[in-house]
């Protein structure tokens, strides 16, 4: 059994025993294959996981907010370096801060804006669900109040802290700047040119996945007001496709910006790891990995991609996070060794 062949057993073992499904999509130069394991869930109408079966994604959702970010970058809509308080939504107030440096959109994209993880108000709106869809209550309506209870204390862009508060923000900031909801600007701007056609923001995506916590049947996750940092959610063979298209460039004016996430932006402390445009980066083995983990209460996920040896990697399981669960690590395992084989 070749390091790869065993990463890929090991993520599947740790995805066990509450996980039905499990996909490891992986691409290596020109070769490309989607491992699928088990069944969409545990009922008797459960189909067999297939290339198409959908996952929900979590904060790999983050990675498609800074390509659009770099995409509307790119096109002259917006500069990274804009305050957030010039680009928020209309009569959206802005966090205020006891510093004279402005919130940047660069600064959400990097977790480094004061920000806290989660906006004022979840917490509480969130318990009642806390187990099975803790964001459902959460609207776009209650993002903006929480911005005026809100009041950064650290000076903008001088500590990494991560936060879906500020990438949550920026897909609205992304949003309003189009005139489109992030859902519809998602689908033109991305999914389209890259034929990403299992890829949205819909709870009710067809061919989905039923999601699991210790076992237990969770519904779909709704995030209304953090679309942006948490409610994507894509078949195995879309990520791989949405992957590739980092490695091998997408062309056109999404070509530059698929090259503009990867550009690092600020190194982490007390580590060699970079955060580029939301994705990490890490040099392993002289290769160059980019990579982003991800979970609902009922999903998991580890996505990422190696540019010198034109390899990417997805991988998705049913199953939420518990103490002690080892699929990220494992499905970063998967990543290291497919960069160094390919």
């Amino acid at each position: 059994m070749s390091e790869l062949d065993a990463a890929v057993s090991a993520a599947v073992r740790a995805a066990e025993p509450y996980a039905t499904a499990v996909t490891v999509a992986l691409a290596r130069g020109a070769r490309e294959e989607v491992r699928c394991h088990g069944r969409t869930g545990r009922g008797a109408h459960a189909g067999a996981c297939t290339p198409e079966t959908v996952f929900e994604l979590g904060s790999v959702s983050k990675t498609f907010t800074a390509l659009l970010l770099a995409d509307l970058t790119v096109r002259g809509e917006l500069a990274p370096e804009d305050p957030l308080e010039s680009r928020l939504p209309p009569d959206w107030p802005p966090p205020a801060t006891r510093s004279s440096e402005p919130i940047r959109l660069l600064h959400l994209a990097t977790h480094t804006s004061g920000l806290p993880r989660l906006p004022p108000g979840l917490l509480a709106a969130a318990l009642p669900r806390w187990r099975s869809n803790p964001y459902a209550t959460f609207d776009a309506a209650r993002l903006r109040a929480s911005l005026a209870g809100t009041t950064v204390r650290s000076r903008p862009g001088s500590r990494y802290r991560y936060s879906n508060y500020g990438v949550a923000l920026l897909g609205h900031v992304l949003a309003a700047r189009s005139g489109l909801p992030y859902e519809a600007l998602l689908a033109e701007r991305v999914c389209a040119p890259l034929g990403l056609r299992a890829t949205s923001c819909a709870p009710d995506a067809p061919g989905q996945a039923v999601g699991h916590l210790r076992g237990r049947e969770l519904p779909p996750w709704h995030a209304p007001g953090l679309p942006g940092a948490a409610a994507v959610r894509a078949s195995g063979a879309d990520a791989l496709r949405y992957l590739r298209a980092h490695v091998d460039g997408g062309g056109g004016e999404l070509g530059a910006a698929l090259h503009e996430v990867q550009r690092p932006r600020l190194r982490l402390p007390r580590s060699g790891d970079e955060v580029c445009l939301v994705w990490n980066h890490r040099g392993s083995g002289g290769r160059d990995l980019y990579f982003h983990a991800g979970a609902t209460r009922g999903f998991t996920a580890l996505v990422g991609f190696c540019p010198q040896s034109a390899t990417a990697v997805a991988v998705l399981a049913n199953t939420g996070t518990t103490l002690g669960a080892r699929f990220v690590q494992a499905g970063y395992e998967v990543l290291r060794a497919a960069a160094r084989e390919g």
